[in-house]
């Protein structure tokens, strides 16, 4: 597969790029720099390291991207590789018309100002996504990163480079319980993701996108998995399709978020929550970005928290 240039959008935001993806210390599926981005990942069975270089890391305009595969790529391999580019880099959603949507809102036209430029951040795949949601459900990020590596390092495969890849489905579903629970997994968490992987490989919970499989049918599909509730198909949704319009009512910085905006000395529940945020639909998933930004604030040329 040749190197390919993705241009970017004006006020790029790189810095949040590089934040989202260098949350792991220890790096072993991704290698973050100001000067690249190196992502592995199993593509049709293939370990691939995409590496990413923007043209100008402090205003960038466009981004190189190589692909290293270790082995053949199909040319529906080479475009899965293409579709994991825009999600790395948070090309999915244009941010404009939500922008445009709450110029005038009370609430939201004031954050849109303070965080020019801002967007969603996916995975590089929808497994990753859907799993990622799992593992970091209910527990605090550092203890999810961690079992993430763990989850990563049973189930992934290493590139030549050394880079491990993060685990397909097939490969997750090949696992043991005790491979998980031995590692700090709880029982619970070990189950829901083996469940998923089984499905997912099975061909019984089909992932891409075409006319007969649409966003609300794979929604309803997820629900239907013993252990995935509504928060986790709307962040995976978020983070794997990069899907507009995702409630985020049942995530708790969110609510921490509205209770600072409306000036209120406790977090509006889940009912509440979802009743502020259909105001934006169909522009959910840009109010849920705007509203964690607001948790942490950041001065132009300042990394996100």
């Amino acid at each position: 597969m040749k190197p390919y240039t993705l241009p970017l959008p004006a006020n790029y935001r790189l810095d949040d790029v590089l934040a989202f993806h260098s949350r792991d210390a220890e790096s072993v599926a991704e290698q973050v720099s100001p000067e690249r981005l190196r992502k592995g990942m199993l593509i049709a069975g293939v370990p691939v390291v995409l590496e990413i270089v923007p043209d100008h890391p402090a205003a960038p305009t466009s981004a190189s991207c190589t692909v290293h595969a270790d082995g053949p790529l199909s040319k529906a391999a080479q475009q899965q590789v293409r579709e994991a580019a825009l999600s790395i880099l948070g090309l999915r959603i244009d941010p404009e018309p939500f922008i445009a949507f709450a110029a005038r809102d009370k609430m939201f036209g004031p954050l849109t100002r303070a965080q020019p430029g801002l967007r969603i951040v996916q995975s590089a795949t929808v497994f990753e996504a859907l799993t990622w949601a799992i593992i970091g459900q209910q527990i605090n990020l550092s203890f999810a990163i961690a079992l993430r590596r763990t989850f990563i390092l049973q189930a992934g495969r290493q590139h030549s480079s050394g880079l491990w890849c993060y685990p397909a489905a097939e490969d997750a579903a090949r696992l043991h319980i005790d491979d998980l629970t031995s590692r700090k997994f709880s029982r619970a968490k070990a189950e829901t993701l083996l469940r998923l992987a089984g499905l997912v490989a099975g061909g019984e919970l089909p992932l891409e996108l075409s006319p007969s499989n649409s966003i609300e049918q794979v929604s309803a599909a997820l629900l239907a998995v013993k252990g995935i509730g509504p928060w986790t198909v709307n962040y995976g949704l978020l983070r794997g399709y990069g899907h507009a319009d995702c409630s985020l009512h049942g995530d708790v910085a969110i609510r921490a978020a509205l209770q600072h905006l409306l000036g209120e000395e406790s977090k509006p529940d889940m009912p509440r929550t979802e009743k502020i945020l259909a105001r934006y639909s169909p522009h959910r998933t840009m109010a849920a970005a705007h509203l964690w930004a607001s948790l942490h604030p950041r001065a132009d040329g300042d990394s996100p928290a």
